[in-house]
């Protein structure tokens, strides 16, 4: 790629970020208008943006700068496989929701009040987590009934991407409807887009503040083309539909692989949400850290076309670079996920280290599978700036 090329595609990457940014935190200040109350509630490992404030309520983040503010409270991932309650709970949603319960309980004896719950609909940095169904309408109980709001985060994970739904936080039941949701990055498609929604009660108490909400950009009408234009590709395309798909063609693989694989502990996603949980002992499940490591090197300048992420979610390091292979979907993907169990040949099994070294840690690689969305890609080529190639950025 041109100099100029890459210079404009970091130029777009760091205006998606920030307007994903911008729109969560839009949703904290309209969550503390309506509510009265300054406190916001969050999961362990959690991002939600790089704005100050943002980082403020991203453990991921806070935990390596200024540390955890006093009106920040971190509830425990609701993540079945490495949580305190995993899938051989009777009702993992119920117990992981007293948990949040708790955790309010705990934060109103010192006099704090509840403005917000955040939560990512699908837990992404924490470990492409997928919550059990249920808990997040047990959580919205307990932070209503403490003053609060829900707010879910669908930047990485809506517009389809989980093929079951549109939104991911649907997959909580169709019952359930937060109280603000916030949106970005593949409602663009690439282009700077944000989006947030909410109840007209959360946003006549914001507009009754008399205090104008202002933004440099908002408005554009090449930006409101831009949306509205993904949007017909979606429907069009039937790109939900696709990624429903071909996640379940990539799950099936690597689930073959898993049979056969004991480094391959968990595999996890709905969609084109899924992760492959690497591990050094099935029993104790401890983090092959140092396996995902060498993947993240190996495989990051093989082919031309990007269509899924490697994460390595130890948390206390966690490398995020793309995993790059051939656009041509089940010869590429039959090969790659053949590859990562033959790490173990690469490393020897230590199973005596202390588990306390890799507390709270998750080793995973996270497919994301971007560019599969598309129902022809043979001219897509990653990082350029064509019309084709951009769509490799929907669902990112």
């Amino acid at each position: 790629m041109a100099a100029d090329q890459r210079g404009k595609a970091a130029t777009l990457a760091l205006r998606r970020r920030l307007l994903r940014s911008e729109a969560n935190d839009l949703a904290l200040r309209l969550a503390r208008q309506y509510t009265g109350h300054w406190d916001v509630v969050v999961l362990d490992h959690a991002y939600h943006g790089h704005l100050s404030s943002l980082i403020d309520i991203s453990p991921y983040k806070f935990r390596d700068l200024d540390g955890q503010k006093e009106w920040v409270h971190v509830a425990p991932l609701p993540d079945t496989y490495r949580g305190p309650y995993r899938e051989d709970h009777p009702n993992p949603a119920v117990a992981y929701a007293s948990e949040v319960k708790r955790v309010v309980s705990s934060a109103q004896e010192k006099g704090r009040k509840i403005a917000a719950f955040f939560a990512e609909s699908l837990p992404s940095v924490g470990g492409q987590i997928i919550p059990p169904a249920g808990y997040f309408p047990e959580v919205a109980g307990h932070i209503r009934r403490a003053g609060g709001v829900f707010v879910a985060d669908e930047i990485q994970v809506g517009f389809g991407r989980v093929g079951k739904h549109f939104w991911a936080f649907q997959l909580q039941g169709e019952d359930f409807v937060p109280d603000i949701v916030t949106m970005g990055k593949s409602i663009g498609n690439g282009h700077p887009v944000a989006c947030v929604a909410t109840t007209q009660a959360v946003a006549r108490a914001f507009e009754a503040t008399g205090v104008e909400y202002f933004n440099t950009f908002g408005g554009s009408p090449v930006s409101c083309a831009v949306g509205l234009a993904v949007l017909d590709v979606l429907e069009k395309e039937q790109l939900q539909a696709h990624a429903a798909c071909v996640g379940s063609f990539l799950m099936e693989l690597l689930g073959q692989q898993k049979a056969k694989h004991p480094i391959l502990g968990d595999i996890r996603g709905v969609g084109l949400f899924i992760g492959v949980d690497l591990i050094k002992d099935e029993a104790t499940r401890m983090p092959a850290t140092e396996e995902a490591d060498y993947v993240v090197s190996r495989y990051f300048f093989l082919e031309t076309s990007c269509i899924c992420s490697v994460y390595c979610s130890d948390w206390e390091r966690a490398p995020r670079l793309p995993l790059l292979f051939d656009p041509r979907p089940q010869t590429c993907w039959a090969h790659r996920v053949q590859v990562i169990p033959s790490l173990s040949s690469h490393f020897k099994q230590d199973n005596t280290k202390a588990a306390g070294a890799q507390t709270q840690a998750t080793t995973s690689l996270h497919f994301t599978a971007p560019g599969c969305l598309r129902s022809s890609f043979s001219r897509a080529t990653a990082g350029t700036m064509a019309a084709d190639s951009l769509f490799l950025e929907v669902f990112r």
